[in-house]
């Protein structure tokens, strides 16, 4: 914050103290002016009382006056909201919702600031001050425990909300052209010679770390082990020429430019472009790993802007069956239990689901994956040899 920031700051804050003390005083005085009217009514005359019921109605406006002052700088509230790129379809939906809801029970009106783009790029500018979202909803947890990391939000963030912090799911989907010509059924389809996959880089993009956890878990949880798993990935991304920013940047490339034979992506996102008027094929691998996207208030940055009330009661509008059957209309799968239930025909059953813990937790996939020097550089490496 700038010095003259922080002055403004500074003159706002004594400017609500000095209203405070103003209002208090008068409110002191109008309540002896009461009690000194009624005493006097049967020893003065009738000049003296309307001297001081013109006294009266002078400290009933000013009171009026500051209290009214006061409630005005509360009227408005801003909420930053920074997410993940494909999410911006549901967010538009719901948010209205929640507007007029905080309307009609608190008198207050709430506007948005939203941002979408890739959660990896994302987590980095929420880091860096240059986003200053009050709530994030990223593509995985591993990118709100960096913003935790970092001193933004507390140690526990997960267990503040309901389902671990997780607000919304899907699982990957394996999108082919036309016919399929290339014959893409399953996952080990990707590794074959000639076979042109399009996905997102795993340092930018959240969807581009679920499909390489889904890549990886598909043999180390099948029977394989690391070695085994390290040779399919690298031929995997041998065959994938461009790694995109995003999920969106990816969906782009693959239906509006034509290029590459397979496409990665969320179900919901193959499911709603199909509504749309762009329908492929696509295969949902019995073999999946469950896409948890988090939501989480921002501490640091709700308590600098005074947003805290607001910002915990819209996440928690998030966990509602009003907003989780946006989700499920957008295809995503809920994770409200009223509305699983009515969408469940909608999902095809997954026989072996596994998560990030069954790959050892996000501290461990952090290392072993995707940090420096690990396993992803390391692929990428032995690819550009």
């Amino acid at each position: 914050m700038s010095k003259s920031q922080q002055l403004t700051q500074l003159g706002k804050l004594l400017s609500e103290k000095m209203q405070a003390y103003v209002m208090k005083a008068l409110q002191t005085i109008q309540l002896s002016y009461q009690h000194t009217i009624r005493s006097w009514l049967n020893r003065h005359t009738v000049q003296s009382f309307v001297s001081l019921f013109l006294i009266g109605t002078f400290l009933s406006i000013a009171v009026a006056s500051c209290s009214g002052k006061s409630s005005a700088s509360k009227n408005d509230v801003n909420l930053k909201l920074v997410s993940f790129s494909v999410t911006k379809a549901a967010h538009d939906q719901i948010i209205p919702k929640f507007v007029q809801k905080w309307k009609q029970e608190h008198n207050q009106n709430v506007t948005f600031e939203q941002s979408y783009g890739g959660s990896g790029a994302q987590t980095a500018a929420v880091i860096a001050g240059s986003q200053e979202a009050d709530i994030v909803h990223l593509a995985l947890p591993l990118d709100v425990s960096k913003i935790q990391q970092a001193g933004l939000i507390k140690l526990g963030w997960e267990i503040k909300s309901p389902r671990s912090g997780i607000v919304s799911r899907s699982v990957a989907a394996i999108v082919t052209r036309e016919g399929n010509p290339k014959a893409i059924q399953t996952w080990a389809d990707l590794a074959k010679d000639g076979v042109k996959v399009v996905a997102a880089n795993p340092k930018t993009s959240g969807i581009a770390i679920w499909e390489f956890l889904a890549f990886w878990g598909s043999v180390s949880l099948t029977g394989g082990n690391d070695a085994t798993a390290l040779d399919y990935v690298t031929k995997v991304y041998k065959n994938t020429p461009i790694l995109t920013k995003n999920a969106r940047e990816a969906s782009d490339l693959f239906f509006q430019k034509g290029q590459g034979d397979v496409l990665i992506n969320y179900e919901n996102e193959v499911i709603l472009a199909g509504k749309n008027g762009t329908k492929l094929p696509y295969v949902v691998p019995q073999v999946n790993i469950s896409i948890d996207n988090p939501v989480a208030v921002v501490d640091k940055n709700v308590d600098k802007h005074g947003t805290r009330e607001v910002a915990q009661a819209f996440v928690d509008f998030l966990y509602s069956t009003e907003a989780q059957r946006e989700f499920a209309k957008l295809q995503y799968r809920p994770v409200n239990p009223t509305v699983t239930q009515e969408v469940a025909s909608q999902h095809p059953p997954i026989k072996t689901l596994f998560t990030s813990q069954d790959l050892g937790g996000w501290d461990n996939i952090q290392k072993k994956f995707f940090g420096d020097g690990a396993i992803f550089d390391k692929v990428q490496a032995a690819n550009k040899a």
